[in-house]
C-alpha cells in the first residue's frame, strides 16, 4: 500500500475517537448554559455536565489509541481496541517520568511530562492495529490453544511496547521538541500563524489528511489543544492565569475564523452556483445546493458542498482555501472568539456561546454575512468570466442527483448500485467511511464508472495512490458502507 492509500486509512480511523467530541461539546456546552456565571460553582447540574464533558476532552489521547486500534483493525473486532488501551498503559507507564528516571538513573526530559498525547496514541494505536491485523488468525500448539487468535494479540502488543517505549525513550525527546517548534513557530505568528493553518486546513481536505494537521493545533501534540482548552472554560481559564498568560481572546483563535465560513460563506458559494446554473438545471441545482447550504450552516458538515465545485472548478476551491485563512486571521485579530466539539455550525456557536471563553461571538455572525457577500460575487464572477463547470454549467444533463431518497427507500439496491458502478463486489478490497465519504480500496481502479456513481449522487471521486479511491456522498456515507459490506 502505497504512502497516501496508508494516510487514507489511518485519516478515516481517526473518524472514531473524534466522533466523541460533539457528545463532550453538548454536555459542557448545556453545562455553561445553565451556569453562566458560576460555570459550574453555583449549580450541581451544571458542574454534573461540565465534568461529565471533561472526562472525555480529557483523556482524548487514550481514546486515540482505543479508537485508532478498532477504526485501523481488518475486521472491527472488540479484541483490537483492548490491544490498543494494553500498549497505551504499557507505553505511558513506562515513559512516565518516574519511571524514565528509575530506569535511566537520570532527571527525565521535560517531554515525559507530556506523553499522554494524541500524537503518542494515534502511534501506538496504529502499531496495535498491525500487530491484530497479522496475529488475531494465529493458531498455537493445543497445549496453548486458550491463547490463539485473538487471545494472543494482546499479549504480542505488549511485549512489542516493551520495545516501542525503548525507543521512544531515546527519541521522544527529540520528536517532541519538533513538534513543540513547529507549533510554537505558527503560534508566535499570532493571527498570522492561525490564517496560515486554516488556509492548509482547507487545502488538505482533499486527500482527508486535514486531521493530521487539525492534531497539532485542535490538540495538546504541540502544547496548542485548543479545542480541549476551549471546552474546559473556567478551568483554562485558571490554569493560564497561574501562568502569567490571559487565555481570554487566544483559546479558541484556531476555531472561531470557521464560522463565517461554515455558516454563510459556503452557502454564499452555493448560491452562486445555483445563479450560474443553466435554467434548465436550476430545480436540480438548487436541491443539491439547498441541502449542502443548510448540513454546512447547521453542522459545519462542509465536504458535500466543497466537492461539488472542488475538481470541476479547482481556482473556486483555492479562493475557498485563502478566504477561509483570511476569516480565521480576522476573528484571531479582532479576538472574536467562540469555539466547537465538532465542526463550526450553528449547534456549535449556540452551545459555546456560554462558554467563559467566548468572547464577542456575536461578531462571527457579522463577520459571516460579509463573508456571504463576498463569496457570492466572487464565485458568480469567477464562474462567468472563466466560464467554470460548477454542476449545472455542464452540456450534458448528467448532474448528480440527491441520494438520501434512495437511501430511505431501498437502501441495498443503491448500495447494489455503487457496487456495481465500483466494478462488482469481486473488484472491491475494502469498504469503509467516514463522515461524508466512502474510503475505498479496489483491485483494478480503472474499471469504476465515474459517470454513474455520480448519477447515484456522489459529489466527487478521489483517486490516492494505485488502488485507493474516495467517493464523496454526504452525511449517508456510513449507512450505504455498511449495507455494502453486507452484500460483500
Amino acid at each position: 500500500m502505497n504512502i497516501l492509500g496508508y494516510m487514507q486509512k489511518v485519516g478515516r480511523a481517526l473518524m472514531v475517537p473524534v466522533a466523541v467530541l460533539p457528545a463532550a461539546a453538548i454536555l459542557m456546552g448545556i453545562g455553561y448554559w445553565i451556569d453562566p456565571n458560576g460555570w459550574g460553582g453555583d449549580s450541581p447540574l451544571a458542574a454534573f455536565l461540565i465534568k461529565a464533558g471533561a472526562a472525555v476532552i480529557d483523556n482524548m489521547a487514550l481514546l486515540f489509541a482505543v479508537g485508532v486500534a478498532y477504526g485501523m483493525s481488518k475486521d472491527k473486532d472488540g479484541a483490537a481496541a483492548l490491544s490498543g488501551l494494553v500498549g497505551w498503559l504499557v507505553v505511558t507507564t513506562l515513559l512516565s517520568p518516574g519511571a524514565v528516571e528509575q530506569i535511566t538513573g537520570e532527571v527525565a526530559h521535560a517531554s515525559f511530562g507530556k506523553i499522554e498525547n494524541q500524537f503518542v496514541g494515534i502511534l501506538i494505536g496504529i502499531i496495535s492495529a498491525e500487530l491484530y491485523n497479522k496475529f488475531s488468525d494465529v493458531e498455537l500448539h493445543n497445549a496453548l490453544a486458550f491463547f490463539s487468535g485473538r487471545r494472543l494479540v494482546p499479549i504480542v502488543v505488549s511485549i512489542v511496547m516493551i520495545i516501542v517505549s525503548f525507543i521512544l525513550m531515546a527519541i521522544w525527546p527529540i520528536i517532541f521538541s519538533g513538534l513543540q517548534h513547529f507549533g510554537e513557530s505558527i503560534s508566535k505568528m499570532g493571527d498570522i500563524g492561525a490564517g496560515i493553518y486554516a488556509f492548509f486546513n482547507r487545502l488538505l481536505i482533499p486527500v482527508g489528511l486535514h486531521h493530521a494537521l487539525n492534531s497539532v493545533f485542535w490538540f495538546d501534540v504541540a502544547g496548542i489543544n485548543d479545542i480541549p482548552n476551549f471546552l474546559a472554560g473556567q478551568e483554562t481559564i485558571s490554569k493560564f492565569a497561574e501562568q502569567g498568560k490571559t487565555a481570554l481572546g487566544t483559546v479558541g483563535m484556531y476555531q472561531a475564523g470557521f464560522f463565517p465560513i461554515m455558516m454563510f460563506g459556503l452557502p454564499g458559494a452555493a448560491l452562486a452556483i445555483y445563479t450560474a446554473a443553466r435554467s434548465e438545471h436550476k430545480q436540480k441545482v438548487a436541491s443539491i445546493m439547498l441541502a449542502a447550504a443548510l448540513a454546512s450552516f447547521f453542522t459545519g458538515v462542509t465536504e458535500p458542498l466543497e466537492f461539488s465545485f472542488m475538481f470541476v472548478a479547482p481556482l473556486l476551491y483555492v479562493v475557498h482555501a485563502v478566504l477561509t485563512g483570511i476569516s480565521v486571521f480576522i476573528a484571531a485579530n479582532m479576538e472574536w472568539i467562540a469555539g466547537f466539539g465538532f465542526s463550526a455550525g450553528l449547534v456549535d456557536m449556540v452551545l459555546s456561546s456560554q462558554n467563559p471563553l467566548a468572547k464577542q461571538w456575536y461578531m462571527l455572525l457579522v463577520q459571516g454575512v460579509a463573508f456571504f457577500a463576498i463569496y457570492y460575487f466572487v464565485f458568480l464572477g469567477l464562474i462567468k468570466w472563466l466560464n467554470l463547470k460548477t454542476p449545472g454549467r455542464e452540456e450534458s444533463d448528467d448532474l448528480p442527483a440527491e441520494t438520501e431518497p434512495h437511501v430511505a427507500q431501498d437502501g441495498d439496491a443503491l448500495a447494489n448500485d455503487y457496487i456495481a458502478a465500483l466494478g462488482g463486489i469481486k473488484n472491491i478490497e475494502v469498504i469503509d467511511a467516514c463522515i461524508t465519504r466512502l474510503r475505498l480500496t479496489l483491485k483494478n481502479r480503472e474499471i469504476i464508472e465515474e459517470a454513474n456513481l455520480k448519477n447515484l449522487g456522489a459529489m466527487g471521486v478521489v483517486k490516492l495512490g494505485e488502488k485507493n479511491l474516495q467517493v464523496i456522498i454526504g452525511p449517508q456515507a456510513e449507512s450505504i458502507a455498511n449495507r455494502m459490506k453486507l452484500l460483500k
